[in-house]
């Protein structure tokens, strides 16, 4: 039952992702015509005429809707305006950086914020002041400008890291830096936070009574309850991740696919677009779901919770 509900939970997003996409391309001003044609100097009514009974233009919005709803339901997302070519496969060739930059900034954040957690666990009230301001810090700074500070500092100032591209393992240090510290920031909060409570729980303080160490404490018993609301936040960081490469792929200038989404808004590809928003609306719907479903396994107490 409960898998059921997060389907149709899921689908209804997807559903909404999918219209909401449609109804905006389709609001914007302009000619969907001369966004199909491109920048061409001279275009003969007839050849408008065609492009528009082709791409049922000619249609009542209500018709192309479920039209377009109905491609999507076969898995055809379309051609790509000014590309020529399947999104499908547009996006197969995209997808590749995107993935490899998002999971290396996940990776980079919790580590991030494991170690900062660590660190400043037993430093006092002072320590965890300080870590507390330069958290609010990272969290505070936008992605564009750390990425413009990080190129400004590493790659022109001290030339170690490229500027731009995707070549090689040092391409790839300033943008997952540039995407994992803001993220880091808000794990190390939250880690915190918990871990303050675990602290306190009559575990805690059975664990010292045995005559523990603080450390002993820390590492084997509260970091472990005080890591799972992070589960929580997956599909948040998936959000924050999808968001922050669309900025992040432009100020590097790597290839992926929020470059590609930049590139196909600019020129009104609405196909590209689509794709991109659905693709963007599944892995959110995913990464819930699968949380959702393994939080209970995660956490006994849910599952003593549901058998009530």
């Amino acid at each position: 039952m409960r898998a059921g509900r997060r389907l149709l939970a899921g689908l209804l997003v997807l559903w909404g992702a999918a219209t909401l996409t449609f109804l905006a391309l389709h609001l914007i001003p302009g000619d969907q015509v001369d966004a199909i044609l491109g920048p061409s100097l001279s275009v003969t009514p007839q050849l408008r005429a065609q492009i528009t009974a082709e791409y049922g233009l000619d249609h009542p919005l209500v018709v192309q809707y479920l039209d377009y709803l109905g491609r999507l339901l076969r898995g055809d997302l379309g051609q790509s305006y000014q590309r020529d070519m399947p999104v499908g496969r547009l996006l197969a060739e995209q997808i590749g950086p995107t993935v490899q930059l998002a999971l290396s900034a996940a990776l980079a954040a919790f580590v991030v914020a494991i170690l900062a957690v660590l660190v400043t666990a037993g430093s006092g009230r002072f320590g965890r002041w300080l870590a507390s301001v330069i958290e609010l810090l990272a969290v505070s700074v936008p992605n564009f400008w750390l990425g413009l500070i990080l190129l400004t500092v590493f790659s022109f100032r001290f030339p170690i890291f490229p500027a731009v591209g995707a070549a090689g393992p040092l391409g790839l240090v300033l943008p997952t830096a540039t995407l994992a510290l803001p993220l880091g920031g808000v794990l190390a909060q939250v880690i915190r936070q918990e871990l303050e409570l675990a602290d306190g729980r009559p575990f805690a303080i059975s664990v010292r009574a045995r005559g523990a160490s603080e450390v002993h404490l820390t590492l084997r018993h509260t970091l472990r309850h005080a890591v799972t609301p992070v589960v929580t936040l997956s599909a948040w960081v998936i959000g924050s991740l999808i968001g922050g490469t669309v900025l992040v792929e432009n100020i590097f200038v790597r290839p992926g696919i929020g470059r590609t989404l930049v590139g196909a808004v600019v020129s009104r590809d609405t196909p590209v677009v689509t794709a991109i928003v659905l693709l963007s609306a599944v892995a959110f719907v995913v990464v819930n779901t699968v949380v959702d479903l393994l939080y209970p396994i995660i956490d006994p107490r849910l599952r003593a919770e549901s058998r009530t």
